[in-house]
């Protein structure tokens, strides 16, 4: 039998994708589908925020776009779900942040810096301001179009020790998305970063192959990452976001009335979805707390400063990656230091 390549699977699926989302005058009596993939659980806020918009699109458009949902990597894995959007097999995806530094866009990893962000309202300032829409046109290049910002929320560390110093990440194993930004923060602390895929990352802490993660408490909860983690630093340090794109051949295909439809679908379910993740966040963390199976350390301010001082010197090494200009106007925008 021959072996299919993952591309040349891609390709075809592509090819039978667009049979399906052919211009609605071709296919007049069948909706237009819209199929949105995403790694994560449906009952996190993104998961949430999925189904929101199918919800809403399909009675926006009064059922002329039918929107499929797939969650939980079931159609794509992380490294493979943007080279699927760009090749059409797929119509929607909502990557996090960091997922578009390897395809070239790399102006993205900005969100990746450590204690960058300190709060939420610092984010809409730069997600819901200029430098956010600039940002979006950056897509249009690699075959997208950015519609919206969703949120995850702020990121935690855990470790099976206690992570109060940068000395106690030293040689630690930590699972990583895959950013050049992320990789340089956890090499400051001495600890190797090891990329790998969201849906992968429970079995590695499990069985040791690796020894810790940076990520949400509504992530980490759903995945039960508490339960295989002795301890949760309470860092905030990073944040942890997505960026809605489509197809853009198949977003500028579509009849004027039904992107306007869709847009507000997206707006209205964008709004939704950050409103679930400040929600299920706290909610998770109290979950994890009454669980009992892992325990949850608070730095005290002293511990927090001399992390930001170990983190302060990305800010310069990274400006060669992500624009020193970029880093310095969200550092403005958000009114804080670099």
């Amino acid at each position: 039998m021959l072996e299919i390549s993952k591309r040349q699977w891609l390709v075809g699926a592509a090819a039978a994708a667009a049979l399906i989302a052919a211009p609605a005058a071709a296919l007049a009596q069948q909706p237009i589908v819209i199929k949105f993939s995403h790694v994560v659980a449906p009952d996190t806020p993104k998961g949430k925020g999925a189904e929101k918009f199918k919800e809403l699109a399909e009675k926006y458009t009064a059922g002329k776009v039918k929107v499929e949902v797939y969650p939980n990597s079931t159609l794509y894995k992380d490294k493979e779900e943007l080279e699927a959007l760009q090749l059409g097999a797929v119509q929607m995806l909502a990557p996090s942040n960091s997922k578009f530094g390897p395809i070239g866009i790399k102006e993205f990893e900005v969100f990746d810096l450590p204690f960058l962000l300190p709060n939420l309202d610092a984010l809409r300032k730069v997600t819901e301001g200029p430098i956010g829409k600039r940002m979006l046109k950056l897509m249009d290049s690699k075959g997208m179009v950015g519609l919206a910002y969703w949120d995850n929320g702020f990121k935690q560390m855990s470790a099976n020790k206690p992570l109060k110093s940068p000395a106690d990440y030293k040689g630690l194993k930590f699972r990583i998305q895959s950013s050049k930004v992320l990789e340089a923060q956890f090499r400051t602390l001495g600890a190797v970063p090891q990329v790998m895929a969201f849906s992968e990352v429970y079995q590695a802490l499990q069985t040791g192959v690796v020894d810790g993660q940076e990520n949400t408490w509504s992530n980490m909860y759903t995945q039960k990452m508490h339960e295989v983690q002795k301890f949760i630093t309470e860092t905030n340090h990073g944040y942890i976001g997505y960026v809605v794109v489509v197809n853009k051949k198949f977003w500028d295909g579509l009849p004027a009335d039904i992107r306007t439809q869709l847009d507000k679908a997206m707006a209205e379910s964008t709004q939704y979805a950050n409103n679930q993740s400040a929600k299920e966040n706290e909610d998770a963390k109290a979950d994890i707390v009454k669980s009992g199976k892992t325990t949850i350390l608070t730095p005290t301010a002293a511990e927090v400063a001399e992390m930001r001082k170990t983190m302060a010197p990305l800010y310069d090494d990274m400006g060669k990656r992500v624009g020193k200009e970029l880093i310095d106007e969200v550092v403005k925008a958000v009114g804080g230091q670099s």
